[in-house]
């Protein structure tokens, strides 16, 4: 009988003696199992703790470079304003003694 194996390698079979149909595993070997695999979700829980924060302090990052730039881009749109806005006339103002 052919199997894929772990990694995909497509030539394990029950011959080369890797996969191995028997289940006598000792009280051993099923605690020392066991213990890894609280120890693998430990880690898991732990990295996705990280994750979790890393991706709220990367919201409030994003947030905050999106309130600079909507000001810097007040800012701009502001001097732009005052630049094509025409200088202010004389007409308006009272003569000057002179």
């Amino acid at each position: 009988m052919k199997m894929s194996g772990p990694n995909g390698d497509p030539n394990i079979t029950n011959d080369d003696g890797i996969i191995d149909n028997e289940d006598e595993f000792s009280e051993e070997e099923y605690a020392a199992i066991n213990s890894m695999l609280d120890q693998i979700n430990s880690c898991l829980d732990d990295l996705e703790e990280r994750n979790d924060a890393l991706n709220g302090k990367l919201h409030e990052l994003l947030e905050s470079n999106r309130q600079a730039r909507q000001e810097f881009q007040a800012q701009l749109n502001e001097k732009d304003k005052d630049k094509t806005q025409p200088p202010p006339s004389h007409e308006d103002s009272p003569p000057c003694d002179g």
